[in-house]
């Protein structure tokens, strides 16, 4: 891309952009979500590995599943959502390599390491919940990103059938503006940053 955003959109996905804890009682479509997936699938993982996988849960009784699983503080901002992302990562991730990398054998690279094959996965899932994040913000959605969960609890309710392991989960749907904490300062250039 040679042409930077316009200030309305850097505005609709950082500058105006707000984590959301309380929400609007307002539905978000399954054509919207499917939306969402395709513009987070698009961002760049390592070998094209796309090792996050994404539950939706937007019934009473996946969300009702889920609550054990979350810290006091996260449950009713959860259980009010319209939707809540559970983004994990696929330890076998790679068994689609052949398709999503056909330049060679990309799978043999972590067939042989799983030190190697989990630190892709989850660094990449990770990637991916950071593009899922933005895609919302561009699709007019909120987001409420937590880590507050036990990630046992979560993989034992959702991922018995399969190996999948939780890597963060995302709260999403139109934020109540009014219910916003002013915003939290957030390190200099100068603190976090250096050059090398």
């Amino acid at each position: 891309m040679s042409t930077p955003l316009d200030s309305a959109a850097l505005n609709a996905l950082f500058n105006d952009a707000r984590t959301h804890s309380h929400w609007q009682d307002k539905p978000v479509s399954r054509d919207l979500l499917a939306q969402l997936y395709q513009l987070t699938a698009l961002g760049p993982t390592s070998a094209n590995c796309s090792p996050g996988r994404f539950v939706f849960v937007t019934s009473q009784e996946g969300k009702e599943k889920l609550k054990p699983a979350l810290s006091s503080g996260n449950v009713d901002k959860t259980m009010s959502a319209p939707v809540t992302v559970i983004v994990a990562w696929d330890p076998e991730f790679y068994e689609a390599l052949p398709t999503l990398f056909p330049f060679g054998d990309a799978r043999s690279w972590f067939t042989s390491s799983p030190e190697l094959t989990k630190e892709t996965a989850f660094r990449n899932s990770s990637l991916q919940a950071g593009y899922l994040i933005l895609a919302a913000r561009a699709l007019g959605l909120d987001a409420g990103p937590m880590s507050g969960f036990d990630p046992a609890k979560v993989n034992a309710a959702f991922f018995s059938e399969n190996k999948w392991q939780v890597n963060v989960l995302i709260n999403l749907g139109y934020g109540e503006e009014s219910k916003l904490h002013p915003r939290l300062p957030r390190l200099s250039f100068d603190q976090a940053s250096k050059f090398a």
